[in-house]
């Protein structure tokens, strides 16, 4: 089976850095991603809550402002909760990897020094510059 989800979009609210109670990271976002007009020419607005985890979740939280636009690669999870006697279902995205779509010194783009991909796995890239003319490929 296959669960996969990839979205490019724009905060649309400053993201929310939170802990654990071991001192886990996570953090916590939403995406606005337009729809493809009707046949009308209507324009539509979908909105995704979106977690990050460990490194993810700080690099997003310390690069990424309300506006910015994202690339997020990751999966959906359903869950359910109960608050005050009334059950809730959730489906939000959990994000794998994280890219920082603005260039760097855009208006939205709030630090000059994102490399531009943040994700938790040490064999991704993390840490190189995706930015410069340099690149071997």
């Amino acid at each position: 089976m296959m669960n996969r989800v990839v979205l490019v979009g724009r905060l649309t609210r400053d993201p929310e850095l939170r802990r654990t109670a071991t001192g886990t990271a996570v953090t916590s976002f939403s995406l606005a991603l337009d729809n493809r007009p009707t046949r009308d020419g209507e324009k539509s607005t979908s909105f995704f809550n979106i977690v990050a985890w460990n490194q993810t979740a700080e690099n997003v939280a310390k690069y990424v402002r309300k506006g910015s636009l994202v690339g997020v690669d990751g999966r959906l999870l359903q869950r359910s909760y109960e608050k005050n006697g009334v059950k809730f279902n959730v489906v939000e995205v959990v994000a794998d990897s994280v890219q920082f779509l603005e260039p760097k010194g855009s208006d939205n783009s709030p630090s000059a020094t994102t490399s531009g991909f943040v994700s938790d796995n040490p064999y991704d890239g993390e840490g190189i510059d995706t930015t410069s003319d340099d690149l071997p490929f």
